[in-house]
């Protein structure tokens, strides 16, 4: 019975759902209440109280009540438990990731030189295409994350995470491309070498990592940021939040260089997600 209820509040009808949910809530009030008072505080119709209890295997209401309360008498307080508050172990692996990511957005933001982020915001406005690099957990999903900023301003920006096709794509570009090379440590091989092929032809570099890197010694603007490890190998690094503030602050810095033309592209976006019922406006335009 227990096993039935917990399935169908998960894999059920709406109606089922709903029905499940009050009874799991409270086993006990819902083995004593009638059938227009369980309808009632699910908005379902009566019959779809007796269908429910049917799939629950049960012949009607009354037989479910009474194989409920059973339930309750063997065992309902191990079978229809309270919900488990946090342990003190619980609330300190939380602090422990909420306080590494507010301290690694503070210190990017901190060491960000804004003057050197609206060289990087112009550069990438007046570009005719733009490509990103990144290797590793990290910093491909700064790349790809970079791409998603920047293709809503009409910017024509493809991310690349394979080392081969990075080489490729620097080795092609020229100088109306920027080239934006993302690497929390500096050290990625296949950035570092796609950033010196693609400043080799002309493009215009940008590197967001280490400021003492490699990576950033090849690269014609760097918007520096470095998160040290804090020696929890456990717990995933706070440096992509880092990263994600670097990246979040440059393509603002973007849209402003670019001025109004920009809301263009991002009108055309958000009538095109009204199909989708995404048109409120208060939503974020395709997140």
């Amino acid at each position: 019975m227990v096993d039935r209820l917990r399935r169908l509040s998960l894999e059920g009808s709406p109606a089922e759902k709903r029905l499940a949910e009050i009874v799991l809530g409270d086993a006990h009030a819902a083995s004593l209440a009638p059938i227009n008072e369980l309808a009632a505080r699910a908005g379902v119709s009566e019959p779809t109280v007796t269908r429910f209890c049917r799939a629950l295997e049960c012949e009607g209401l009354r037989d479910f009540k009474l194989r409920l309360a059973q339930v309750i008498a063997i065992g309902g307080f191990t079978m229809f438990p309270e919900p488990v508050s946090r342990s003190p172990h619980d609330e300190e692996i939380i602090t422990s990731v909420r306080d590494g990511a507010i301290a690694a957005i503070e210190r990017a933001a901190a060491s960000l030189d804004m003057n050197t982020v609206a060289a990087a915001a112009r550069a990438i406005a007046a570009a005719r295409q733009v490509v990103t690099f990144g290797s590793g957990g990290v910093s491909s999903l700064g790349a790809v994350e970079l791409q998603n900023r920047l293709f809503r301003f009409s910017i024509p920006v493809t991310a690349h995470t394979d080392g081969q096709m990075q080489r490729m794509v620097a080795a092609v570009a020229g100088e109306a491309t920027v080239a934006i090379s993302l690497s929390a440590s500096g050290s990625a091989h296949s950035v570092v070498e796609a950033t010196k092929i693609a400043r080799l032809y002309g493009a215009t570099t940008i590197a967001i990592t280490d400021p003492a890197s490699q990576l950033a010694r090849e690269a014609e603007i760097v918007l520096g940021f470095s998160v040290p490890g804090d020696g929890q190998v456990i717990k995933p690094s706070a440096a992509r939040y880092a990263l994600l503030t670097v990246v979040d602050v440059l393509a603002t810095s973007v849209a402003e260089a670019i001025g109004p033309d920009v809301l263009e592209g991002l009108r055309r976006i958000r009538r095109s997600l009204s199909a989708l019922g995404m048109s409120n406006c208060h939503r974020p335009i395709g997140d």
